[in-house]
């Protein structure tokens, strides 16, 4: 089993899918292959430090947060070998060609990015979009080996068959208020590693967040103190959803952008499923219609 999971910033990943990677870590074991990619330099993220500190500073702290989770940390490049610039990102022919590289080089059996509003009331945030609008449009250009060979030179009298993915969309709290989704994972037991890996983006939590934060978040001061403030992100998360859970959940939506998947084989594959937070008969139900074509 290989997951992949492309976001547009550092901590991205550990705010939606980190419990997930985990579970599926405690189900599999050495049987999953776990990588995350970043797709920007991060040296936006900060009011009091230069740009080049920002991005140093913010990557040092991913490595970090790497070795706790025991995931695959890879920086997006374009083929220029340079990385997308935070803030701004845009989805141009060689951010298509760097993710259908990435993609192809991996060969993951579920991606995981985030979702692609579709309410114009829906807040965002523009490197967000510009991830998920650029995975959707390279899902199909995935088994087409010779759509980037300008960027990326290769025999194409030689091409390789692989397996699309299927592509999950993770929450987005930048849209809260137009979110919905199709399933839940119960990641619970993992909330301790959950913390300690999004402790570890100290610039972030301890500085940036509440400087730019529009509601009041409370600056932590010690582990304990994120954990708490984190416990309060998971219970508004979950009024956001309409759910009832008192429980640490990660929330998905099945899109059609890849592979789509039976019911059967997401029950099998899912770890620690939570049918109480999950929206299980609509999902079987679109499953049924798209795995008609």
């Amino acid at each position: 089993m290989k997951l992949l999971f492309i976001h547009a910033h550092f901590d991205d990943f550990e705010f939606t899918a980190a419990g997930t990677f985990e579970m599926w870590r405690r189900k599999l074991g050495n049987q999953v292959q776990r990588r995350v990619i970043v797709c920007t330099d991060g040296r936006a993220g900060h009011h009091a430090r230069t740009r080049e500190e920002t991005g140093r500073l913010r990557l040092e702290e991913q490595l970090a947060s790497a070795r706790i989770g025991g995931y695959e940390f890879e920086l997006l490049r374009l083929p220029n070998g340079e990385t997308p610039r935070e803030a701004c990102m845009g989805v141009t022919s060689d951010l298509l060609a760097a993710l259908w590289k990435a993609i192809r080089d991996f060969q993951p059996d579920y991606l995981f990015c985030p979702p692609l509003p579709a309410d114009p009331l829906a807040g965002i945030h523009v490197d967000h979009v510009a991830v998920a609008e650029a995975v959707r449009k390279v899902a199909y250009m995935i088994n087409v080996p010779h759509a980037f060979t300008p960027e990326y030179p290769a025999p194409e009298d030689l091409s390789t068959w692989i397996n699309t993915p299927v592509i999950l969309n993770v929450y987005d709290p930048y849209t809260a208020g137009t979110n919905s989704h199709d399933f839940a994972i119960d990641v619970e037991p993992a909330f301790d590693q959950i913390a300690a890996m999004s402790w570890c983006h100290q610039s972030q939590i301890m500085e940036w967040l509440p400087w730019i934060g529009r509601h009041k978040l409370e600056l932590p001061r010690t582990p304990e103190d994120w954990a708490r403030i984190l416990r309060r992100r998971s219970e508004h998360k979950a009024r956001d959803l309409g759910l009832s859970t008192n429980r640490a959940v990660e929330v998905y939506t099945v899109s059609g952008w890849g592979s789509v998947p039976t019911w059967e084989q997401l029950e099998a594959d899912l770890p620690n499923l939570c049918p109480e937070a999950s929206n299980l008969d609509r999902l079987k139900a679109r499953l049924a219609r798209l795995g008609t074509v």
